[in-house]
Protein backbone atom coordinates (compact mmCIF):
# COMPACT_ATOMS: atom_id res chain seq x y z
CA UNK A 1 0.00 0.00 0.00
CA UNK A 2 0.94 3.50 -0.63
CA UNK A 3 1.23 6.31 1.95
CA UNK A 4 1.15 9.83 0.59
CA UNK A 5 2.87 12.14 3.10
CA UNK A 6 1.58 15.82 2.97
CA UNK A 7 -1.47 14.97 1.38
CA UNK A 8 -2.74 18.19 2.31
CA UNK A 9 -0.45 20.57 0.42
CA UNK A 10 -1.18 21.47 -3.28
CA UNK A 11 1.12 18.81 -4.79
CA UNK A 12 0.11 15.96 -2.57
CA UNK A 13 -3.15 16.79 -2.85
CA UNK A 14 -2.73 16.84 -7.04
CA UNK A 15 -0.67 13.23 -6.61
CA UNK A 16 -3.79 12.04 -4.36
CA UNK A 17 -6.75 12.92 -7.01
CA UNK A 18 -4.54 11.62 -9.58
CA UNK A 19 -3.61 8.31 -8.11
CA UNK A 20 -6.98 6.29 -9.35
CA UNK A 21 -5.91 6.80 -12.95
CA UNK A 22 -2.93 5.12 -12.22
CA UNK A 23 -5.14 1.91 -10.41
CA UNK A 24 -3.41 2.87 -7.01
CA UNK A 25 -5.17 3.80 -3.66
CA UNK A 26 -3.16 5.64 -1.07
CA UNK A 27 -3.57 6.41 2.08
CA UNK A 28 -3.12 10.14 2.57
CA UNK A 29 -1.45 11.53 5.82
CA UNK A 30 0.41 14.33 7.52
CA UNK A 31 0.74 16.28 10.66
CA UNK A 32 -2.66 18.26 10.16
CA UNK A 33 -5.34 16.11 10.86
CA UNK A 34 -8.28 18.38 10.06
CA UNK A 35 -6.44 19.18 6.40
CA UNK A 36 -5.86 15.72 5.73
CA UNK A 37 -9.13 14.68 6.73
CA UNK A 38 -10.83 16.92 4.29
CA UNK A 39 -8.72 15.99 1.47
CA UNK A 40 -9.70 12.39 2.60
CA UNK A 41 -13.13 12.75 2.75
CA UNK A 42 -13.54 14.05 -0.44
CA UNK A 43 -11.60 11.56 -2.38
CA UNK A 44 -12.99 8.79 -0.56
CA UNK A 45 -9.68 7.53 0.74
CA UNK A 46 -8.28 6.55 3.90
CA UNK A 47 -6.12 8.69 6.21
CA UNK A 48 -3.41 8.74 9.39
CA UNK A 49 -2.56 11.76 11.16
CA UNK A 50 0.93 12.13 13.06
CA UNK A 51 4.15 13.95 13.34
CA UNK A 52 7.10 13.07 11.58
CA UNK A 53 9.07 11.50 14.78
CA UNK A 54 6.46 9.26 15.00
CA UNK A 55 6.49 7.96 11.65
CA UNK A 56 7.27 4.07 11.94
CA UNK A 57 5.24 3.83 14.36
CA UNK A 58 2.20 4.62 11.92
CA UNK A 59 3.82 2.70 8.70
CA UNK A 60 2.13 -0.38 9.05
CA UNK A 61 1.06 -2.29 6.42
CA UNK A 62 2.70 0.33 4.01
CA UNK A 63 4.66 -0.97 1.71
CA UNK A 64 5.77 2.51 0.13
CA UNK A 65 5.78 6.02 1.05
CA UNK A 66 5.81 9.05 -0.77
CA UNK A 67 7.20 11.85 1.04
CA UNK A 68 5.40 15.42 -0.12
CA UNK A 69 5.74 17.38 3.24
CA UNK A 70 8.60 20.57 2.33
CA UNK A 71 10.68 22.24 2.67
CA UNK A 72 12.45 18.55 2.56
CA UNK A 73 15.64 20.03 4.27
CA UNK A 74 13.50 20.33 7.97
CA UNK A 75 11.51 16.79 6.75
CA UNK A 76 13.27 14.38 5.02
CA UNK A 77 15.71 12.72 7.99
CA UNK A 78 12.63 11.78 10.24
CA UNK A 79 10.86 9.70 7.54
CA UNK A 80 13.78 8.36 5.76
CA UNK A 81 14.90 6.88 8.96
CA UNK A 82 11.29 5.69 9.37
CA UNK A 83 11.65 3.95 6.27
CA UNK A 84 14.56 2.30 6.80
CA UNK A 85 13.71 1.14 10.44
CA UNK A 86 10.73 -0.17 9.25
CA UNK A 87 11.38 -1.89 5.89
CA UNK A 88 9.50 0.21 4.03
CA UNK A 89 10.54 2.17 0.45
CA UNK A 90 11.10 5.83 0.31
CA UNK A 91 10.04 8.25 -2.62
CA UNK A 92 9.80 11.69 -2.83
CA UNK A 93 9.71 15.32 -4.67
CA UNK A 94 12.58 17.21 -3.25
CA UNK A 95 14.42 18.89 -5.88
CA UNK A 96 16.69 20.46 -2.79
CA UNK A 97 20.88 19.52 -3.47
CA UNK A 98 21.43 19.07 -0.13
CA UNK A 99 18.54 16.66 0.66
CA UNK A 100 19.38 14.73 -2.12
CA UNK A 101 22.67 14.68 -1.16
CA UNK A 102 22.38 13.56 2.47
CA UNK A 103 19.80 10.66 1.22
CA UNK A 104 22.61 9.48 -1.57
CA UNK A 105 24.44 9.08 2.04
CA UNK A 106 22.20 6.96 3.29
CA UNK A 107 22.73 4.11 0.58
CA UNK A 108 24.79 1.62 3.01
CA UNK A 109 21.80 1.65 5.70
CA UNK A 110 18.85 1.31 3.10
CA UNK A 111 20.59 -2.06 1.15
CA UNK A 112 20.95 -3.25 4.43
CA UNK A 113 17.06 -2.73 5.44
CA UNK A 114 16.65 -4.02 1.84
CA UNK A 115 14.88 -0.79 0.89
CA UNK A 116 15.09 1.42 -1.33
CA UNK A 117 15.45 5.47 -1.13
CA UNK A 118 14.30 7.50 -4.65
CA UNK A 119 14.50 10.84 -4.11
CA UNK A 120 13.53 13.37 -6.68
CA UNK A 121 10.04 11.19 -8.08
CA UNK A 122 8.62 14.52 -9.49
CA UNK A 123 9.54 17.59 -12.27
CA UNK A 124 12.39 17.32 -9.64
CA UNK A 125 14.50 15.46 -11.09
CA UNK A 126 12.66 13.17 -13.49
CA UNK A 127 12.80 14.64 -16.70
CA UNK A 128 16.28 16.30 -16.41
CA UNK A 129 17.68 12.94 -14.88
CA UNK A 130 16.24 10.66 -18.16
CA UNK A 131 17.12 13.56 -20.64
CA UNK A 132 20.65 13.65 -18.98
CA UNK A 133 20.70 9.75 -19.43
CA UNK A 134 20.19 10.06 -22.33
CA UNK A 135 22.68 12.11 -24.11
CA UNK A 136 25.45 10.62 -21.64
CA UNK A 137 24.26 7.12 -23.46
CA UNK A 138 24.78 9.02 -27.18
CA UNK A 139 28.04 10.00 -25.85
CA UNK A 140 29.67 7.87 -23.43
CA UNK A 141 32.78 9.68 -22.74
CA UNK A 142 31.38 13.15 -22.09
CA UNK A 143 33.05 15.40 -19.45
CA UNK A 144 30.22 17.85 -19.22
CA UNK A 145 26.70 18.02 -18.96
CA UNK A 146 24.47 21.36 -19.44
CA UNK A 147 20.70 21.24 -19.03
CA UNK A 148 17.97 23.31 -19.13
CA UNK A 149 14.28 24.22 -17.85
CA UNK A 150 11.35 26.18 -18.82
CA UNK A 151 8.44 26.16 -17.63
CA UNK A 152 4.76 27.71 -17.51
CA UNK A 153 2.59 28.83 -15.01
CA UNK A 154 2.40 29.62 -11.66
CA UNK A 155 4.62 28.06 -8.80
CA UNK A 156 2.94 26.66 -5.25
CA UNK A 157 3.31 28.21 -2.24
CA UNK A 158 5.30 25.18 -1.08
CA UNK A 159 7.77 25.48 -4.20
CA UNK A 160 8.15 29.24 -2.96
CA UNK A 161 8.34 28.87 0.26
CA UNK A 162 11.64 26.24 -0.47
CA UNK A 163 12.83 29.00 -2.79
CA UNK A 164 12.31 31.45 -0.36
CA UNK A 165 14.11 29.65 2.40
CA UNK A 166 17.44 29.15 0.22
CA UNK A 167 17.64 32.98 -1.00
CA UNK A 168 20.89 34.84 -0.87
CA UNK A 169 22.13 31.29 -0.44
CA UNK A 170 23.41 31.48 -4.00
CA UNK A 171 24.03 28.95 -6.82
CA UNK A 172 25.40 25.72 -7.45
CA UNK A 173 27.21 23.70 -10.10
CA UNK A 174 29.27 20.64 -10.28
CA UNK A 175 33.21 21.00 -10.95
CA UNK A 176 35.49 17.70 -11.19
CA UNK A 177 32.27 15.87 -9.87
CA UNK A 178 32.56 18.25 -6.51
CA UNK A 179 29.44 20.41 -5.60
CA UNK A 180 30.81 23.62 -5.61
CA UNK A 181 29.14 27.12 -4.53
CA UNK A 182 28.60 29.93 -6.96
CA UNK A 183 26.83 33.76 -7.08
CA UNK A 184 23.43 32.77 -7.86
CA UNK A 185 22.51 33.33 -11.93
CA UNK A 186 26.43 33.24 -12.44
CA UNK A 187 26.24 32.21 -15.69
CA UNK A 188 24.27 33.12 -18.71
CA UNK A 189 23.12 31.21 -21.86
CA UNK A 190 20.70 31.36 -24.22
CA UNK A 191 18.99 27.87 -25.22
CA UNK A 192 16.96 26.75 -27.57
CA UNK A 193 14.11 24.32 -26.71
CA UNK A 194 12.40 23.86 -30.04
CA UNK A 195 10.90 26.75 -29.97
CA UNK A 196 13.82 29.81 -30.67
CA UNK A 197 16.57 30.91 -28.23
CA UNK A 198 15.85 32.21 -24.71
CA UNK A 199 17.54 34.16 -21.86
CA UNK A 200 18.81 31.37 -19.35
CA UNK A 201 20.79 31.61 -16.10
CA UNK A 202 22.01 28.79 -13.68
CA UNK A 203 19.88 27.79 -11.10
CA UNK A 204 21.15 25.38 -8.08
CA UNK A 205 18.67 22.34 -9.32
CA UNK A 206 18.27 18.89 -8.39
CA UNK A 207 20.53 17.63 -11.06
CA UNK A 208 23.49 19.10 -9.83
CA UNK A 209 23.30 16.03 -7.51
CA UNK A 210 21.62 13.32 -8.95
CA UNK A 211 22.98 13.75 -12.57
CA UNK A 212 26.26 13.33 -11.40
CA UNK A 213 25.33 10.14 -9.96
CA UNK A 214 23.28 9.01 -13.27
CA UNK A 215 25.86 9.75 -15.69
CA UNK A 216 29.20 10.20 -13.95
CA UNK A 217 29.78 13.39 -15.64
CA UNK A 218 32.30 15.76 -13.65
CA UNK A 219 30.92 18.76 -14.51
CA UNK A 220 27.62 19.96 -14.50
CA UNK A 221 25.43 23.25 -14.62
CA UNK A 222 21.15 23.28 -14.44
CA UNK A 223 20.38 26.57 -16.55
CA UNK A 224 16.51 28.15 -16.01
CA UNK A 225 14.93 30.37 -18.24
CA UNK A 226 14.17 34.01 -16.36
CA UNK A 227 13.18 37.24 -17.84
CA UNK A 228 15.91 39.66 -17.49
CA UNK A 229 14.30 41.63 -14.54
CA UNK A 230 14.49 38.08 -12.67
CA UNK A 231 18.21 37.62 -13.51
CA UNK A 232 19.37 40.82 -12.45
CA UNK A 233 17.17 40.55 -9.12
CA UNK A 234 19.13 36.69 -8.84
CA UNK A 235 22.35 38.15 -9.06
CA UNK A 236 21.77 41.23 -7.18
CA UNK A 237 21.06 39.10 -4.34
CA UNK A 238 24.22 37.75 -3.76
CA UNK A 239 25.16 41.28 -1.62
CA UNK A 240 22.07 41.35 0.18
CA UNK A 241 21.89 37.39 0.96
CA UNK A 242 22.35 38.61 5.10
CA UNK A 243 19.20 40.56 4.73
CA UNK A 244 17.03 37.61 2.84
CA UNK A 245 18.03 35.37 6.26
CA UNK A 246 17.30 37.35 8.59
CA UNK A 247 13.87 36.21 9.93
CA UNK A 248 11.81 39.16 10.03
CA UNK A 249 12.50 39.13 6.73
CA UNK A 250 11.47 35.28 6.37
CA UNK A 251 8.57 36.24 8.43
CA UNK A 252 7.28 38.42 6.76
CA UNK A 253 7.29 37.15 3.04
CA UNK A 254 6.50 33.48 3.58
CA UNK A 255 3.15 35.44 5.12
CA UNK A 256 2.83 37.04 2.01
CA UNK A 257 3.46 33.89 0.32
CA UNK A 258 0.38 32.02 2.14
CA UNK A 259 -1.55 34.86 1.03
CA UNK A 260 -1.08 33.83 -2.61
CA UNK A 261 -3.15 30.95 -4.38
CA UNK A 262 -1.73 27.06 -3.64
CA UNK A 263 -0.52 26.24 -7.14
CA UNK A 264 -1.37 26.46 -10.71
CA UNK A 265 -4.83 26.58 -11.69
CA UNK A 266 -6.86 23.74 -13.13
CA UNK A 267 -6.46 25.65 -16.81
CA UNK A 268 -2.24 25.94 -16.57
CA UNK A 269 -2.64 22.33 -15.08
CA UNK A 270 -4.21 21.13 -18.49
CA UNK A 271 -3.08 23.43 -20.90
CA UNK A 272 0.42 24.28 -19.84
CA UNK A 273 3.99 22.37 -20.40
CA UNK A 274 7.57 22.27 -19.51
CA UNK A 275 10.39 22.07 -22.10
CA UNK A 276 13.75 20.46 -21.00
CA UNK A 277 17.13 20.50 -22.89
CA UNK A 278 20.40 19.01 -22.56
CA UNK A 279 23.95 18.69 -23.73
CA UNK A 280 26.85 16.38 -23.12
CA UNK A 281 30.55 17.29 -24.52
CA UNK A 282 33.63 15.36 -24.41
CA UNK A 283 36.78 16.36 -24.77
CA UNK A 284 37.65 16.56 -28.12
CA UNK A 285 34.70 19.07 -28.86
CA UNK A 286 31.80 16.36 -29.79
CA UNK A 287 28.22 16.93 -28.55
CA UNK A 288 25.05 15.38 -27.78
CA UNK A 289 22.01 17.33 -27.48
CA UNK A 290 18.65 16.41 -26.87
CA UNK A 291 15.10 18.36 -25.91
CA UNK A 292 11.89 17.03 -24.69
CA UNK A 293 8.60 18.92 -24.19
CA UNK A 294 5.60 17.35 -21.43
CA UNK A 295 3.07 18.63 -19.35
CA UNK A 296 3.06 21.28 -16.62
CA UNK A 297 5.44 20.42 -14.15
CA UNK A 298 3.14 19.95 -11.28
CA UNK A 299 0.94 17.65 -13.27
CA UNK A 300 4.45 15.89 -14.52
CA UNK A 301 5.37 15.65 -11.01
CA UNK A 302 2.04 13.66 -10.10
CA UNK A 303 2.73 11.15 -13.04
CA UNK A 304 6.21 10.39 -12.71
CA UNK A 305 5.67 10.35 -9.05
CA UNK A 306 3.00 7.69 -9.25
CA UNK A 307 4.28 5.67 -11.92
CA UNK A 308 7.27 5.20 -9.76
CA UNK A 309 5.22 4.23 -6.70
CA UNK A 310 3.39 1.90 -8.99
CA UNK A 311 6.60 0.21 -9.82
CA UNK A 312 7.28 -0.32 -6.41
CA UNK A 313 3.64 -1.96 -5.49
CA UNK A 314 4.36 -3.93 -8.11
CA UNK A 315 7.92 -5.07 -7.08
CA UNK A 316 10.23 -3.32 -9.14
CA UNK A 317 12.27 -1.55 -6.36
CA UNK A 318 16.20 -1.74 -6.75
CA UNK A 319 17.38 -1.53 -2.77
CA UNK A 320 19.67 1.35 -2.30
CA UNK A 321 19.89 5.41 -2.49
CA UNK A 322 18.78 5.43 -6.88
CA UNK A 323 17.87 8.02 -8.96
CA UNK A 324 15.26 8.04 -11.52
CA UNK A 325 17.35 7.28 -14.31
CA UNK A 326 19.15 3.98 -12.64
CA UNK A 327 15.76 2.56 -11.36
CA UNK A 328 13.96 2.63 -14.69
CA UNK A 329 15.88 3.59 -17.34
CA UNK A 330 16.84 6.72 -19.69
CA UNK A 331 12.90 6.44 -21.96
CA UNK A 332 10.95 6.53 -17.82
CA UNK A 333 9.83 9.92 -18.66
CA UNK A 334 8.57 8.96 -21.73
CA UNK A 335 6.01 6.56 -20.45
CA UNK A 336 3.92 10.36 -19.25
CA UNK A 337 0.91 11.14 -21.39
CA UNK A 338 2.28 13.77 -23.99
CA UNK A 339 6.18 13.63 -23.28
CA UNK A 340 8.02 13.98 -26.46
CA UNK A 341 12.20 13.90 -26.68
CA UNK A 342 14.14 14.87 -29.93
CA UNK A 343 17.73 14.37 -30.61
CA UNK A 344 19.16 18.11 -32.14
CA UNK A 345 21.25 17.63 -34.70
CA UNK A 346 23.98 20.01 -36.28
Amino acid sequence: MLLIYGANGYTGHLIARTAAAYGVVPVLAGRDEQAVVDVAQKLGLQYRAFPLEKAAQHLNGIAVVLHCAGPFSRTYAPMVRACIDTGVHYLDITGEIGVLEAIAAMDAAARAAGVMLLPGAGFDVVPTDCLAAHVAHRLPDATSLMLGISGSGRLSRGTMATALEKSGAGGQIRRGGEIVTVPAAWKSRDIDFGTGLRSSVTIPWGDVATAYHSTGIPDIEVYAVMPQVMQKAMRASSSIGWLMRRGFVQRSLQKRIRNRPAGPSERELKHGESRIWARAENARGEAAEAVMVGPNGYMLTAHTALLAARRVLNGDAPIGFQTPSRAYGKDFILEVPGTKRSDVTS
